[in-house]
């Protein structure tokens, strides 16, 4: 099948970006003329912009449409107000094979009592959509709206310095939103939020206007540095801050429980798909839990590879792991077995091509974060 394009593809591939298959969109990896390690540095020290339009994008309208939201996802929208964002996660409903499983995570943008929008991950967009659809009652309507909308990040402590030579509003609260105009768009709304764990901002614009403000924001930060940055730098920079990516730290086979993002999950709401599933892993405990992995040594974890307790025994998985541009040094996300008790500042070995690399057991963020 051949993969869908962004509406910025034409700006990828002039900028002799290296593109790759990514949930079924073509999208860059990284681009020339500084590669990752660049891309990474800019985003921590200046200002990267990220076109991730390979984000799902669906709206839920109708009386009581915030209400039919926060009945299936878990999280609870009556924390939140008109205008604010929140993380939640779609789990598999009970009655289901592996209830209480992650189907996606994703953003709700809470826009009133009878809309919101939903920003689900690419491969897991049209399941999260046709769910809702699925189970909406008369009145409430879910549409989905991929191919209207695009996508961008712009991240850095920096980047709030660009919006405003642009016009476009950003002095607004950490997981708030605002609809206002900038960059040759009609209409763009700008969410405070990101995966890089730097003050930064996402861009929401109609498919037909995503170029001239791709352009319009690397003209309007060339004197701060900007950078266009692929897909590369943001797995390095969400690996930095822990943050959970679907099909690694997070899927049908690992729930929130597991991985530390029962933060996001409304415990007290008599109802949300896979509750009784969750209370249930609650009480009694998971049978692994989620950990960061620092290297002490050269090697560098990549998922899929095998922790080593002290004698030699498995004790766990790593579920993500890449060289940190910040530490110069290996990291990685581990699911570890409760029986091991494994605690911060255990020293742990991951199978790294059949050698045993000496590890840390962290707690992430592996650097401090600036979102707030």
């Amino acid at each position: 099948m051949t993969p869908r394009t962004s509406p910025l593809h034409d700006r990828h591939v002039a900028a002799g970006a290296k593109l790759a298959d990514f949930s079924g969109w073509s999208m860059p990896i990284e681009y020339a003329g500084g590669g990752v390690l660049a891309e990474h540095a800019a985003v921590r020290d200046g200002v990267g912009l990220f076109d991730v339009s390979h984000l799902g994008t669906g709206t839920v309208r109708g009386p009581g449409a915030a209400a039919f939201v926060d009945a299936c996802l878990t999280n609870d929208l009556s924390r939140i107000r008109p205008g604010q964002a929140q993380y939640t996660l779609c789990c598999v409903p009970d009655g289901e094979p592996q209830a209480g499983g992650v189907i996606d995570d994703l953003i709700v943008y809470l826009h009133g009592p009878d809309e919101v929008l939903l920003v689900p991950n690419a491969a897991n967009a049209a399941e999260v959509l046709g769910r809702l659809a699925d189970a909406a009652p008369p009145g409430i309507t879910v549409e989905d709206r991929h191919a209207e909308v695009a996508v961008l990040a712009v991240q850095g402590p920096r980047s709030l310095q660009v919006l405003e030579l642009l016009g476009v509003p950003g002095e607004i609260d950490y997981m708030s939103f605002v609809t206002g105009t900038g960059g040759g768009a009609a209409e763009v709304t700008v969410c405070r939020t990101g995966y890089t764990g730097e003050h930064g901002y996402e861009l929401l614009v109609g498919a037909d206007k995503a170029g001239e403000m791709w352009d319009a924001l690397l003209d309007a930060g060339v004197d701060l540095g900007i950078r266009p940055c692929g897909l590369g730098a943001r797995d390095t920079l969400r690996t930095e801050m822990g943050y959970p990516l679907h099909g690694h730290e997070l899927s049908r086979a690992i729930s929130p429980v597991q991985a530390r993002t029962g933060w996001a999950v409304g415990w007290q709401k008599p109802a949300f798909w896979g509750r009784e599933a969750l209370l249930a892993e609650k009480a009694t405990g998971p049978g692994r839990t989620l950990w960061g992995l620092r290297a002490t040594g050269r090697g560098i974890p990549r998922p899929g590879m095998t922790v080593l307790d002290a004698a030699g025994s498995p004790v766990g998985e790593t579920t993500s792991g890449t060289f940190s541009p910040t530490l110069k040094t290996g990291i990685a996300l581990a699911l570890l077995d409760s029986a091991a008790a494994v605690e911060a500042g255990a020293e742990l070995a991951v199978d790294v091509r059949g050698r045993p690399q000496a590890v840390e057991v962290v707690r992430p963020p592996f650097v401090p974060s600036h979102v707030r």
